[in-house]
């Protein structure tokens, strides 16, 4: 059914009208810091001094400062105030008389400072560079800088430890190629000192050998005084039956050709004598020696020691009797034998 009371007239926010039973007048919706109560509690939230200081701007303002080399700033903008229309204000309840909630807040509560104060534009500053005015963005960009530097040099560090070990390593292989080297040389120099000896006592045994098949003369530095076959009557036979080398007493006596010594001792007219045979039977005798150095039976090869040259026996002077008999005993012209051996007498 129809209602005969008039529609109510509409109220214009911006007219007078009654709230909270008082009437009010229409005006300005420019609350204050100041005529704000804090909500306290769990869930304050902190005083704002602009909303242009946000996180995102401080982020952006980091990235802008490390690739141009400096910091975006905003502690010269102007903060902007956010505020709340007084009648809001005076009819907010007290959170204490809130139901679960006044039990979670205390005096203290009240009484700590709001967490986010502090501007963004010197969020990460220490207390010395706040106190100083340093720039949040300078002394971000100079961390960052010292930070880098840091790295640098940990990489230097590590750059020189492992050019140090390279070294070490490379003065240890070089050390151990020397040693190595030195090593190899002197093995080197051992095998041929023995190859040389080795050469050597082949060359000599060669040389013994060669000289074992050749012929030497009896003795050296001499004068032939007389031959085989003179007449005289210094010879019992009245013909010398040998060649005579005159020489010093004491003139070492040598083999002609390597034998056997079949008589060694003194014998009548010849003296200290000394019989060597040869292979082929062939006899050589050593007379009027003045010592003997060899003995029956032993072996001796061409050029080697067998006496001395003297005077003993029938002589008159030092000298050395050689003869030469064949297997037979029939004696030969000693001087003749010796150029059929390739010898000049």
């Amino acid at each position: 059914m129809a209602s005969n009371q008039p529609a109510p007239e509409a109220v214009s926010p911006f007219s007078a009208d009654t709230y909270g039973g008082a009437e009010r007048s229409t005006g300005e919706w420019n609350p204050t810091a100041e005529s704000i109560r804090p909500v306290r509690g769990k869930h304050r939230v902190a005083k704002q001094r602009g909303l242009a200081r946000s996180s995102t701007v401080l982020g952006v303002g980091v990235i802008a400062a490390v690739g141009a080399g400096g910091m975006a700033t905003a502690q010269d903008k102007a903060p902007v105030s956010i505020s709340l229309p007084d009648s809001i204000v005076d009819n907010l309840p007290d959170a204490k008389s809130l139901p679960g909630v006044g039990s979670l807040m205390s005096d203290e509560a009240e009484a700590a400072p709001v967490a986010a104060s502090a501007p963004l534009t010197t969020a990460g500053l220490t207390t010395a560079e706040a106190e100083q005015g340093t720039d949040a963005g300078e002394a971000l960009r100079a961390r960052i800088l010292q930070q880098a530097e840091q790295q640098q040099a940990s990489a230097d560090a590590e750059a020189k430890a492992a050019a140090e070990k390279a070294a070490a390593e490379t003065a240890a292989a070089e050390a151990k190629k020397q040693q190595d080297e030195a090593e190899a040389e002197a093995e080197a120099a051992a095998k041929k000192k023995a190859a040389e000896e080795a050469a050597k006592k082949k060359k000599e045994a060669e040389r013994l050998a060669k000289l074992a098949a050749s012929f030497s003369l009896p003795t050296f530095s001499y004068t032939i005084t007389s031959t085989y076959g003179q007449s005289g009557a210094l010879w019992s036979s009245g013909q010398h039956t040998g060649l005579d080398f005159a020489g010093s007493a004491g003139a070492p006596l040598k083999a002609v050709h390597s034998g056997t010594i079949t008589s060694a001792g003194y014998s009548g007219s010849y003296g200290y004598r000394t019989v060597l045979e040869l292979e082929d039977g062939t006899e050589i005798w050593y007379a009027h020696q003045s010592s003997i150095e060899v003995s029956v039976g032993q072996k001796v090869t061409t050029g080697q020691t067998i006496g001395r040259m003297g005077d003993s026996g029938n002589v008159t002077g030092v000298h050395l009797h050689l003869e030469v008999r064949t297997a037979g005993g029939s004696a030969m012209d000693p001087m003749a034998w010796l150029n059929s051996k390739g010898l000049n007498v």
